[in-house]
């Protein structure tokens, strides 16, 4: 639970890395990679579980949020950064550092619990999530939390923006590596398109988009809105690699992230289920951006804990 603060002064203050937690994210990092598959799944699901938790605090304490979306893309999160991603948290601008962007950004929530999970910052200060004058605002802003790349909350602007990161990498030679992930619902914003096509006729082979396929939206179902399917074969059709797989299974998670480049940008369309992890708000359209209410908070804590 987070220590309770109502300074605006204290919410409004520069955040700063957390060199302990930064610390302790390195030795799991270790551990991880030395670890046999089995190991290795059970600790990013305990990382997952752990990171559900202090999203739905996060959530609660600030009284807004888009709960189910957070829920939908934490296990695509914890295996990136528990176990993929290139990062120094003590150096958020490290040159050679992976660039990670959510062009979901209504799910910053997730994103900042993994961000202090890292040690990019202290995790108590998640307590100031949306609060007046804080870095944390309801979507990333680059200039005011380490770790963030770009700011995001207008759909449709994370994959040009990772186009351009890519691009930059491959006119510079660089080894680093470019993630973005998306939600199935803004794939209906054309910038998209026009970013895939690009980056497939530059070969971008270090990005990987990520799609967090819940196929919910706000207000209403993606199908109901503007059908996706067939939707690997549309982005085949826009010349990346593509492949489909469940989006709570870390072991096949890593292995995508992970998987040897080919000569195209690839495509990760990750089918998951909205407000996974509890039972009450799974596929509830309701919960894009509803908030638990003290009952409903108590019991989906109740549902997290092992």
């Amino acid at each position: 639970m987070f220590m309770q603060s109502n300074s605006p002064e204290d919410a409004a203050s520069v955040l700063t890395p957390d060199i302990e937690g930064a610390a302790g994210w390195r030795r799991r990092r270790r551990e991880l990679a030395l670890a046999d598959g089995a190991t290795q799944v059970a600790r990013l699901a305990t990382a997952s579980r752990e990171m559900r938790r202090q999203i739905l605090y996060t959530i609660e304490n600030a009284g807004l949020g888009h709960v189910g979306g957070d829920l939908s893309v934490t296990d695509i999160l914890t295996t990136l950064f528990e176990a993929v991603l290139q990062l120094d948290p003590e150096q958020p601008r490290w040159p050679e550092r992976d660039r990670f962007i959510l062009s979901k950004g209504h799910c910053a929530a997730a994103l900042y619990a993994a961000l202090s999970a890292c040690g990019f910052f202290a995790p108590a200060r998640l307590r100031h999530f949306a609060a007046a004058l804080s870095p944390l605002n309801g979507h990333p802003n680059r200039e005011k939390i380490p770790g963030v790349e770009t700011n995001t909350g207008p759909l449709g602007h994370g994959l040009p923006v990772a186009v351009g990161c890519a691009t930059a990498a491959q006119i510079a030679g660089a080894s680093w590596r470019t993630f973005v992930v998306l939600g199935d619902g803004e794939l209906q914003e054309g910038s998209n398109w026009e970013a895939a096509m690009y980056a497939a006729h530059r070969g971008l082979h270090s990005l990987t988009a990520v799609v967090d396929r819940n196929r919910l939206q706000q207000g209403a179902s993606t199908a109901d809105t503007n059908e996706l399917e067939p939707l690997a074969d549309k982005w085949r059709a826009f010349g990346w690699d593509a492949l489909t797989l469940d989006g709570h299974d870390h072991a096949a998670l890593l292995r995508a992230f992970t998987a040897a480049p080919t000569r195209r940008p690839r495509a990760v369309i990750a089918n998951t289920v909205k407000g996974k992890g509890i039972s009450f708000m799974e596929n509830g359209v309701e919960w894009h951006h509803k908030v638990p209410n003290a009952a409903q908070y108590e019991a989906a804590l109740k549902e997290l804990t092992p």
